[in-house]
C-alpha cells in the first residue's frame, strides 16, 4: 500500500485542457486509476490503467477527451483531461486498486489507497 499524492488541478475554460498528475510514495505494480466527485454527488471511476499500461479503461462520460498514462520510473499516474465540459467539474482522486481490471468496474473494497484529491473546476 503506498501513499499517493495529486497535484495540477485548477480553474480552467469549457473546451479547454487540464492534467493532473499523482505521484506514489513508492513503485507499485498495481492497477492505478482515477475517480471523480462532484459537488452533492458520489464518487465515480473516470479511468484505469495497469502497471504495463496495455489495460485501460475509460468512463463513458470522458472516453474520447480523456487520457490516462503512468510512468513507472517515476511513480506517478497522469490525467490528460481534453475539451474539458462544466460537468467535468469536481475534486479529482487518484487510487490504487487490488487485481487486474478488466473493466470499468472498482469496487469500494478493492481501493487499496486514495490520494487526498485536486480539485478540478470548469468554468463556461
Amino acid at each position: 500500500q503506498v501513499q499517493l499524492e495529486e497535484s495540477g488541478g485548477g480553474l480552467v475554460q469549457a473546451g479547454g485542457s487540464l492534467r493532473v498528475s499523482c505521484v506514489a510514495s513508492d513503485r507499485t505494480y498495481n492497477t492505478m486509476g482515477w475517480f471523480r466527485q462532484a459537488p452533492g454527488k458520489e464518487r465515480e471511476f473516470v479511468a484505469s490503467i495497469s502497471w504495463n499500461g496495455l489495460s485501460i479503461y475509460y468512463a463513458d462520460s470522458v472516453n474520447g477527451r480523456f487520457f490516462i498514462s503512468r510512468d513507472n520510473a517515476k511513480n506517478m499516474v497522469n490525467l490528460q483531461m481534453n475539451n474539458l465540459k462544466l460537468e467535468d467539474t469536481g475534486v479529482y482522486y487518484c487510487a490504487e486498486r487490488v487485481g487486474i481490471a478488466y473493466s470499468t468496474l472498482w469496487g469500494p473494497d478493492e481501493t487499496l489507497s486514495w490520494g487526498q484529491g485536486t480539485r478540478v473546476t470548469v468554468s463556461s
